[in-house]
């Protein structure tokens, strides 16, 4: 599909549909930590996404082909998004869903730096304030945690390693090479690569199995092929076709419905400076990703 310079009806309302199913998604790795270890249970993900991408893929007669030039950049943007879950998952696994989706969803604030300096999409001085409003809300929601005893410091730190990441593979993805792989064979680089870091990694991190449930490896399921196969593949196309920094915008809802389903599901606590931090972050990123008037 041709590239477009704004976001139009259908891409808002795919938009939309990924931003719930990414809201969701918290709940479901939390729940599922209870079963496998959090590292174990994303490298589990990672590798059993291979085969949903790869089935994706020829059901679009588009079989998987590792291009020479791509090895370096799919790589590397494998290795990042490891790192990313790695975090995410343990930030989940360690603080609630409610903190950890205003920290990792912090993430257009560091897309937008990296981004300015190796995309051109340039600072102005209104996406300078919304990066100002969202950088206090991710530290507000870290110290204010840790200050109240209700937070993980650790966990709060392993979800803005999360929210680095993503913002590192968001990058990789627009980057010439890997932007000419598509949206598909991105992903497909991304769990080939990460599932066998991350199940390398996971001995480190403790038992690799909990209290293992058979809702548990339903769940894992649902991970590997709605989550990754569909949602991460159609939020890589949306990158790939609509402004990037309006892409990211859409996640400023995330962190709110996610602060309700964790309210909801597991019983955490909705507090002000919780709250605080959600607004403050999310106002931050409709500025970073407000659209700069035309020159007269």
């Amino acid at each position: 599909m041709q590239r477009k310079d704004r976001l139009d009806a259908f891409g808002g309302s795919v938009l939309l549909g990924v931003t719930l199913l990414l809201a969701f998604n918290q709940v479901i790795v939390k729940q599922v930590n209870q079963g496998l270890q959090p590292v174990f249970f994303a490298g589990l993900r990672s590798a059993l996404a291979v085969l949903f991408v790869w089935a994706l893929l020829l059901f679009r007669h588009r079989p998987p082909r590792l291009r020479r030039r791509a090895l370096g950049p799919g790589l590397l943007m494998g290795a990042v998004f490891a790192a990313e879950f790695l975090c995410l998952f343990m930030a989940l696994d360690l603080t609630t869903v409610g903190r950890t989706s205003v920290i990792f969803y912090s993430m257009p604030v560091w897309f937008a730096i990296i981004a300015h300096f190796g995309l051109g999409e340039r600072i102005t001085p209104i996406r300078a304030l919304g990066l100002a409003m969202a950088f206090t809300g991710a530290a507000w929601a870290i110290l204010a945690g840790s200050a109240s005893g209700e937070g993980s410091l650790i966990g709060d730190l392993f979800a803005l390693g999360g929210s680095w990441g993503w913002a590192g593979t968001a990058f990789i993805a627009r980057r010439p090479v890997m932007r000419d792989e598509g949206p598909e064979m991105q992903l497909f680089w991304m769990v080939l690569v990460s599932g066998p870091i991350l199940l390398l990694a996971a001995p480190a991190f403790g038992p690799l199995i909990r209290d293992l449930q058979p809702a548990h490896l339903f769940w894992l399921v649902f991970q590997a092929s709605v989550v990754v196969a569909g949602g991460f593949v159609t939020w890589l196309w949306l990158l790939s076709v609509y402004p990037a920094s309006t892409v990211a915008s859409f996640s400023f809802l995330t962190p709110i419905l996610a602060i309700l389903l964790g309210a909801l599901i597991f019983g955490e606590s909705v507090t002000w400076p919780i709250l605080g931090a959600a607004c403050l972050v999310a106002a931050g990123i409709v500025l970073i990703n407000r659209p700069a008037r035309p020159a007269l």
